[in-house]
């Protein structure tokens, strides 16, 4: 029998993932594993609020805070305009006298918002470690193995990459080398559309969800249209007959909170709730969606509740703090709102911003000391640029 009295200490090392994951490293390429320098203030201090008004205050004009809508109510507080994430940056854009642009959203939020603002303008996310998991599914890296996956199977010069909003800055680029555009859940049907006219096939980047449902949903195509590249296979899990025969390629990724939802989601609540309209983000799998009553992306969402008659009931399938506030808002009007799942399911890296991070990023500012700065380096700009600006030029 072993002595275990007596037993040397396994030399065990941490991986470089779990380095990550505890925030004791970071990786410059993704948003996971990133610990804000400093002292934060504690989350029970009562002063928090008071602080917060006073750092906004201390720094007047200078200063233009963005809150998404997934964002918790202590930091949409303090918001100057709310929005997702693609209006946000245009808001920020549209303040070109803003020294500062606190963006209370996620990484790849803050990259856009760098991207389209000016070069005397500094975007700032008060967690470095807010990212989002559906643009970490896919690294430059891998999409640029796709690419030579399609060249080898012939079609690359007839595809056109398509990419959601919701990615990184060098996916963007990517995009925008390839003559490709940006899509946002609104006008991904329209980005399609310009797509399938430059070339006969898109490769969709990175929800593989938002790319089907409009695919099929909106442009009469089929499922049998649509593969899945998955980057953690050889080949993409997929052969060179597979990838001609295609219309949609699609990146295997997807939204952690809207991945959720499911079909026993949307029966359980008919059952729990007669009479109720379910209305759903694009973001969700294609058999929730079919399911749906409505479909939209988070502003239809919002002014679908707007236009909703009173006593209405609804069921929504996005992000919790969204649907909390949204029934909050309209329980005067008699509208019943409830989750689509009974389920928690609040966007946990959104969900990092809070307010004591918040409050330590406009202290610092005040304090002349820029924190937590997003830049994206000139070249990727540029590309990512161009793929935006085709965006905006759809018709």
């Amino acid at each position: 029998m072993r002595d275990v009295t007596t037993a040397q200490p396994l030399d065990v090392q941490p991986t470089p993932l779990a380095l990550l994951l505890l925030g004791r490293q970071a990786d410059p390429r993704s948003e996971r594993g990133v610990e804000c320098p400093g002292d934060l203030p504690a989350p029970s201090d009562p002063d928090l609020v008071a602080r917060a008004r006073a750092a906004k205050a201390a720094l007047g004009e200078r200063v233009f805070v963005l809150g998404h809508h997934y964002q918790r109510d202590e930091v949409i507080e303090f918001a100057d305009v709310t929005g997702d994430s693609f209006k946000l940056a245009r808001d920020a854009a549209a303040r070109p006298d803003a020294e500062y642009i606190v963006f209370c959203g996620v990484h790849f939020m803050a990259e856009s918002a760098d991207i389209l603002t000016g070069d005397n303008q500094q975007v700032i996310l008060p967690d470095l470690a807010a990212g989002c998991s559906m643009a970490d599914m896919a690294s430059a890296e891998q999409v640029a193995e796709c690419w030579d996956v399609l060249t080898e199977a012939g079609v690359a010069g007839v595809t056109v990459p398509v990419s959601y909003m919701n990615s990184s800055a060098d996916i963007k680029a990517f995009t925008g080398r390839h003559g490709g555009t940006i899509c946002t859940s609104s006008n991904a049907k329209r980005a399609l559309d310009w797509a399938f006219e430059q070339g006969e096939k898109v490769l969709f980047l990175p929800d593989q969800h938002l790319g089907r449902n409009t695919a099929v949903r909106e442009m009469s195509m089929s499922l049998d249209d649509c593969v899945v590249y998955n980057p953690h296979k050889p080949g993409g899990g997929l052969t060179a007959e597979e990838l001609r025969a295609a219309k949609m390629i699609l990146w295997r990724g997807h939204c952690s909170v809207h991945g959720r939802f499911s079909l026993d989601s949307v029966n359980e609540v008919r059952e729990r709730v007669p009479g109720v309209n379910v209305l759903v983000h694009p973001e969700c799998k294609h058999e929730v969606v079919a399911a749906a009553d409505h479909v939209g992306s988070t502003e239809h969402i919002i002014k679908t509740l707007e236009a909703a008659p009173a006593g209405s009931k609804w069921a929504i399938g996005t992000e919790l703090n969204l649907v909390r506030r949204l029934a909050n808002r309209f329980a005067s009007e008699d509208k019943e709102i409830v989750f689509l799942d009974r389920t928690v399911c609040f966007c946990s890296t959104m969900n990092r911003i809070d307010l004591p991070h918040l409050v330590w990023s406009l202290e610092s500012l005040a304090a002349g000391k820029v924190v937590n700065r997003i830049q994206v380096d000139k070249e990727t700009e540029a590309y990512a640029k161009l793929a935006l600006e085709r965006m905006l030029a759809l018709p």
